[in-house]
């Protein structure tokens, strides 16, 4: 039997709880039936689902998308996706998400390369062990010659916020040398933003606009590339771009 690689059952009007995706006994409720499925994309964006992500997902072992954004799910960060080796791609945004983004589970995600996280109702600080094991946005040597062609990018890797995180920015970010894009925008976030940033090299996009940073905005490499917009909010931020 042909076994289904890619689910895309985006922008439809599904809803009740998620089902059972991926299972490793014959249940006429799952959507794959047998043992070891191959499912490697799972993109539910723009339904109504509801209820928690279902643990099942842990049995899709070769995972690398999971969108399950703009949905109505109402559940705390599944920290436990990031036992799956292969994911490279989690979307999460604008549901119903709620609490720490850690956990008691021990964080994984060796192979994340998009995060995003935006619209939901996350609280408590950013923490270091989110970023600690981000493997895939991390150029070890020149030999990383890997590609993702989820959303037309190649190459790109993106962590984006946009809820109620509160505490400083993380300095561990610095390490992320391969990110693109980093929105941590529309949170209550203070104190500096870290020099250690600058040393994001391939950065081309920047939003850290309404939060509560303070002090002299970092110098040097793609922070001399961004403009006002990437600040804006932050009234006790100071130094160029800005003309205060």
């Amino acid at each position: 039997m042909t076994q289904l690689t890619v689910l895309d059952i985006r922008r439809n009007n599904f809803s009740g709880s998620l089902p059972p995706l991926c299972s490793q006994h014959t249940s006429s409720t799952s959507i794959l039936n047998g043992d070891g499925n191959q499912l490697t994309t799972i993109i539910l964006n723009g339904n109504h689902f509801e209820g928690h992500v279902p643990v099942s997902l842990l049995n899709c072992i070769g995972l690398e998308v999971l969108d399950i954004g703009n949905n109505a799910i109402n559940d705390t960060f599944p920290a436990w996706l990031g036992t799956l080796e292969e994911l490279q791609v989690l979307i999460l945004k604008s549901n119903k998400f709620h609490g720490p983004i850690s956990t008691s589970h021990k964080f994984g995600f060796p192979m994340l390369r998009i995060l995003d996280l935006s619209h939901n109702e996350f609280s408590g600080s950013l923490p270091v062990e989110v970023f600690q094991n981000f493997n895939g946005m991390i150029k070890i040597d020149d030999s990383d010659t890997g590609k993702i062609e989820y959303m037309k990018t190649s190459d790109s890797f993106f962590v984006i916020y946009d809820d109620s995180v509160r505490g400083d920015i993380p300095m561990e970010l610095g390490r992320l040398n391969m990110l693109e894009a980093l929105d941590l925008s529309c949170n209550p976030l203070a104190g500096k933003i870290p020099q250690q940033l600058t040393r994001l090299t391939f950065l081309a996009f920047l939003n850290l606009s309404q939060n509560h940073l303070a002090g002299r905005i970092p110098q040097g490499s793609q922070f001399n590339t961004f403009e006002n917009d990437s600040y804006g909010g932050n009234l006790d931020l100071c130094g160029p771009p800005l003309s205060k």
